[in-house]
């Protein structure tokens, strides 16, 4: 489980594609101490770390994604030199400081527009295709892995907004971040479990 607090921002260093997926080699200054098996949110996808080592700029590890998840995420089209966020799992006796987060991708969603409002910013993000009921003004929502609150929902428009703060955004991917951009979505897994027991 992850919480949607970014904890570092790495860069990818090499990308090898074949039928079954994409191998990613992904560098960070910030954060080490990595381990076979273990689970890192990368642009807030659960992946597992395959190998990982220290070099002479800091640490780096490798992660493997399944045909489904190259489909189904962002992290699909990640190149060389692409930034991504960075999550550990969380610890059993962690700071939940975010929200909960499982790493399991619902979609993605364009970025439609970014503006500052004095030192904040405004995102506006293109409503989830036939997700929209689960994103609520006052809600939580992940976005590339960060742990959001949506601002305002636009029903008419198809749009949603969150507001960003300087340090959200200059320690996030959500810096580089323009109009057209696709980002990964995961939509609060409690009010998915809410809509389904509502169902019986």
């Amino acid at each position: 489980m992850f919480t949607g607090i970014v904890e570092a921002t790495g860069r990818v260093t090499d990308v090898e594609s074949n039928a079954d997926g994409r191998r990613l080699r992904i560098a960070v200054d910030d954060i080490g101490g990595f381990s076979h098996g273990q689970s890192v949110a990368v642009d807030g996808v659960c992946l597992t770390v395959e190998d990982h080592g220290d070099s002479e700029n800091g640490a780096w590890f490798s992660v493997f994604l399944a045909a489904e998840t190259v489909e189904r995420t962002s992290v699909g089209a990640r190149e060389p030199g692409d930034a991504v966020n960075l999550e550990r799992a969380l610890p059993a006796d962690g700071r939940l400081d975010g929200h909960i987060v499982q790493g399991h991708v619902d979609t993605t969603t364009d970025v439609v527009a970014v503006e500052r409002v004095g030192e904040d910013y405004r995102y506006t993000f293109a409503l989830p295709d036939g997700d929209e009921r689960y994103v609520a003004e006052k809600g939580s929502i992940a976005l590339d892995g960060v742990s959001l609150t949506v601002a305002a929902v636009d029903d008419d428009a198809g749009t949603f907004d969150v507001a960003i703060i300087p340090t959200t955004r200059d320690d996030t991917t959500l810096s580089e971040r323009t109009p057209g951009d696709r980002v990964n979505v995961e939509l609060d897994v409690v009010a998915k479990y809410v809509e389904r027991l509502d169902a019986y």
